[in-house]
């Protein structure tokens, strides 16, 4: 990363994904936020993983899939959670991502679109919508007008 130095990953970084491959368990995650030390982000895991591999430089889809384990079944190991994953009688703790895959989820820095806590839904994110613009509107037999 810089000519000062003789390997990739700045000072203060710890690279966890080297010490996953050493069989340590890793997680990602944060209590700054929003505070007078730290007065920026959003509480978004996923945008931290993102930030986390761009700085530790990560480009297989291995290395992004052990990202989003970090964030998921990873923390629940080092949580000691015995009721964690989709299982009959489990809490019916989930979050929909938009995304097909983990990788993508951290590349695209994917957003929830919905997250149930106890089976009750407590988020909905509404994805985007492209608005056609103003003089190309669709009549309702389904023709473009011009306005």
């Amino acid at each position: 990363m810089g000519r000062d130095q003789d390997h990739s990953v700045r000072r203060g970084v710890a690279d966890a994904n080297l010490l996953m491959e050493h069989g340590v368990d890793c997680s990602l995650s944060s209590n700054n936020i929003l505070n007078p030390a730290t007065p920026f982000g959003d509480c978004s895991l996923i945008r931290m993983a993102n930030l986390y591999a761009n700085v530790i430089q990560l480009d297989r889809a291995s290395q992004l899939r052990e990202c989003f384990r970090m964030l998921t079944d990873r923390s629940a190991r080092l949580l000691n959670f015995k009721d964690y994953g989709f299982a009959v009688g489990h809490p019916a703790d989930v979050v929909i991502i938009d995304a097909q895959s983990p990788e993508q989820a951290i590349a695209e820095i994917s957003q929830p679109i919905a997250v149930f806590k106890k089976g009750k839904q407590t988020v909905l994110w509404n994805p985007p919508k492209l608005l056609r613009p103003r003089s190309l509107r669709h009549h309702e037999t389904g023709n473009l007008q011009r306005q």
